[in-house]
């Protein structure tokens, strides 16, 4: 239980410390990567907002992640998309901060870092483009912050074919900061469970699972 609250609170402190991020990039008119991103771009494609893309681009995941990483992992995955959706609501009603947009670039970088450090390593993610690195970091190895980086930067190069590049450059150097943390402190919120044939979350000791559940 105690373990549980502590759980609690790292993945609270991670949704809060994403969310500020992601605020000072839209207050400045820079982007991010993910699905949040994802659904960004597509709404300059398509008549549709940007609340119904955002849900349909992370409905494939989850439901790998339902078959892949466990029905706990999914649900706190879930909730905390909630949670970060609300959170990043409260935010609009404080005061806008001005900051040179370079400025804006790195501290956002180093916060959105953090804050999905905290969330990945104490059982949750924030959908979409997460959970398709956690999963390929499970199964195969691969560094979970460079799935994301790569992914993110995809992301960024296609809106600013319609945005524009100048900022779309200062988006990669929040993508590259943020991935590097994740990369460098991950640890595995996931472990197999062979008694239920599932994943079940839990806190690592420090240690990767870099091979395939039997």
């Amino acid at each position: 239980m105690k373990e549980r609250v502590k759980q609690l609170f790292f993945v609270l402190l991670g949704l809060v410390l994403t969310a500020v991020g992601l605020h000072l990039l839209g207050i400045h008119q820079l982007t991010f990567g993910g699905t949040a991103g994802l659904a960004t771009v597509l709404t300059y494609l398509t008549p549709w907002s940007w609340a119904v893309l955002f849900f349909l681009v992370n409905l494939p995941f989850f439901l790998m992640s339902v078959k892949e990483l466990g029905k706990w992992f999914t649900f706190s995955s879930f909730m905390s998309i909630t949670a970060i959706s609300i959170i990043g609501d409260s935010l609009t009603l404080l005061p806008k901060i001005e900051m040179m947009p370079w400025l804006v670039a790195i501290i956002s970088g180093l916060l959105i870092g953090a804050g999905v450090t905290f969330v990945l390593n104490n059982g949750s993610s924030l959908g979409g483009i997460h959970i398709l690195a956690l999963y390929i970091d499970h199964r195969w190895g691969v560094n979970r912050g460079w799935t994301i980086f790569i992914s993110d930067l995809l992301i960024v190069l296609s809106a600013a074919f319609l945005v524009g590049w100048n900022f779309a450059l200062l988006s990669v150097v929040t993508i590259f900061l943020a991935s590097a943390i994740i990369g460098r402190y991950k640890k595995s919120p996931i472990k197999a469970d062979a008694a239920a044939a599932d994943y079940q979350t839990v806190v690592g000791s420090g240690s990767d699972l870099n091979t395939p559940a039997k």
